[in-house]
């Protein structure tokens, strides 16, 4: 190690994060505080940022630990529309199930689940008017169940098949829906932020009434894509919802490389003078309460929200990823803030609106529904069974005018094609 220059002062020394437990260790979340529901009370949707600085370091509740609804954040849903929302997070689990098996089975390349963060995605978008423009991250699925865009166009896109409409040429779950206000995922991380503050900004510029959200994980608030949208979005006033789901995990790396060491995610508005709530991701009718009152306020010229999800992946980050590499076991049984779907069922149940029979009849139901889909889908073809799309769609959709070495690239092909399969071989 290299002396100091000035013998007097300490050595610098770089803080590298590291997780309070790894593999082989017991799961311990001893260290996160759940306040009471309403700690920190509603605030009118007006309220100036400098005024809902506590908002961003709090946790927004509505479900108490006995499964009631209290406080000034309950949005006060009747029990026809506690069921919806039941439905629609059991219909996007069973979902989530059947193409993560699908996966497994060889039947396409890739997945990713959103078990455990359904909330983030199901009662955001209910909070939603329908024609809301959504800009999603990787882990939103729910989105599309909720706006019921069919569940064999999903897994059309997910198979690459004969009825992908994205024509084998998106990531599977890279869905892309804009009649449903579902804007195309990019893989590249973030660039939805500012995507989705330009879109608002035109909305502003129109004099339209329609507003933004968009979706991202903790760890890609490290990218500069993200400020730059933070800072549009300040600049502009801009109606546009920011929403950081904090599932703690970025892929192998934990939220303490992307800042959640320091502070919260949602404490990243205080800088910009927006306002931020930090919310309790786990509690469906918190999650919907947060997104209404974001939308209002997008919605009525008092500007931009950012919200934190507090929540847990409960699976891998995707099919490529084995989470028991770098997380202790049983870690989302121990999660303090609970599952979304049981405590909504408990919370009906409460009211004596639900019970366990409908709830085990409905979960055999959705499943059913799924698998039927999921016959249709693959009588149109599985991944890697043969080309599923014409020949020539792979060089189109791209230029306006296709450049000359592509032309020459398809013609080559098409040679290539003859001389393996017959001199009468055409694209199709």
């Amino acid at each position: 190690m290299a002396k100091p220059d000035k013998p007097n002062m300490p050595v610098l020394k770089l803080h590298i994060p590291e997780p309070a437990v790894r593999p082989g260790d017991e799961a311990d979340f001893s260290n996160i505080v759940v306040p009471d529901v309403d700690q920190i009370a509603r605030p009118d949707e007006a309220t100036k940022p400098e005024d809902l600085r506590e908002l961003a370091f709090g946790l927004v509740r509505v479900l108490d630990d006995d499964g009631k609804a209290t406080g000034s954040w309950n949005p006060g849903l009747t029990p026809d529309q506690l069921r919806e929302m039941l439905r629609h997070m059991m219909m996007l689990r069973a979902f989530d199930d059947r193409m993560f098996r699908a996966q497994r089975q060889g039947k396409t390349s890739f997945y990713m689940k959103s078990t455990g963060e359904e909330a983030t995605s199901v009662a955001t978008t209910m909070a939603l008017s329908r024609d809301d423009m959504c800009f999603p991250s990787y882990r939103q699925q729910g989105i599309l169940v909720t706006r019921g865009y069919p569940l064999v166009e999903m897994m059309n896109q997910i198979y690459s098949n004969r009825g992908d409409h994205l024509l084998g040429r998106q990531l599977p779950i890279m869905y892309s829906a804009p009649d449903y206000g579902f804007f195309s995922i990019s893989g590249n991380l973030t660039t939805q932020y500012p995507q989705a503050v330009g879109w608002a900004m035109a909305s502003a510029s129109k004099g339209d009434s329609r507003i933004a959200a968009v979706w991202c994980g903790e760890g890609s608030t490290a990218e500069g894509d993200f400020h730059s949208a933070m800072t549009f979005a300040a600049v502009y006033n801009a109606p546009v919802i920011m929403q950081v789901v904090n599932n703690q995990w970025a892929i192998s790396s934990f939220s303490g490389f992307a800042g959640g060491e320091r502070t919260t995610f949602a404490a990243r508005a205080v800088g910009y003078g927006v306002a931020g709530l930090r919310v309790d991701g786990n509690d469906p009718l918190a999650v919907y309460a947060a997104m209404r009152w974001a939308a209002d306020r997008a919605r009525t010229n008092n500007g931009p929200t950012l919200i934190e999800y507090f929540t847990y992946r409960a699976e891998g980050h995707s099919t490529s990823d084995d989470p028991e590499a770098y997380r202790a076991a049983e870690e989302y049984a121990k999660w303090p803030m609970g599952d979304p779907v049981e405590r909504l069922k408990a919370h009906l149940i409460g009211l004596g609106e639900w019970d366990d029979e409908r709830h085990i009849a409905q979960a055999e139901e959705l499943l059913a529904q799924v698998k039927a889909e999921q016959k249709k889908a693959e009588e149109k073809g599985v991944l890697g069974h043969g080309l599923h799309q014409p020949f020539e769609t792979m060089f189109t959709d791209v230029f306006e005018d296709l450049p000359w070495h592509l032309k020459e690239q398809s013609e080559q092909m098409v040679t290539e094609q003859r001389s393996k399969f017959g001199p009468d071989w055409e694209p199709k």
